[in-house]
């Protein structure tokens, strides 16, 4: 399955590393690097904008990346959230193959119930 690198600006501080947080947390990320110090300058709604956010590196895999940008959508205070993935063409097979397992739900233990004693 391929691997994406999505990025997300976020507000500065506590408000990004607690989206960071929960998106490793539900498995929708196997690492977020979140690089503060970041100055963001955009138009939105006619007016020039410039502020301070921190950018979410976000490493994921294809299958999560739909229920990521609803997670986002969800936790994030902007009305639009920037939200822009970019495929892995290549990479450390190693750290790929760690991130796919790392955002993989966990195989659920299926327990074989005991046989039950012949009666005497």
């Amino acid at each position: 399955m391929p691997a994406y690198v999505v990025l997300v600006s976020a507000p500065q501080g506590e408000k990004a590393a607690a989206l960071a947080r929960a998106l490793v947390e539900q498995k929708l990320a196997a690492c977020v690097n979140r690089v503060p110090g970041v100055q963001s300058t955009y138009v939105w709604e006619g007016k020039l904008v410039e502020e301070g956010e921190d950018l979410l590196v976000i490493k994921t895999d294809k299958t999560k990346f739909k229920a990521l940008v609803k997670a986002v959508k969800a936790l994030h205070p902007s009305k639009v959230p920037e939200v822009l993935a970019l495929r892995v063409k290549e990479g450390n097979r190693d750290y790929l193959s760690w991130l796919l397992d790392s955002v993989r739900a966990p195989r659920k233990k299926v327990r074989i119930p005991n046989k039950p004693k012949a009666q005497l």
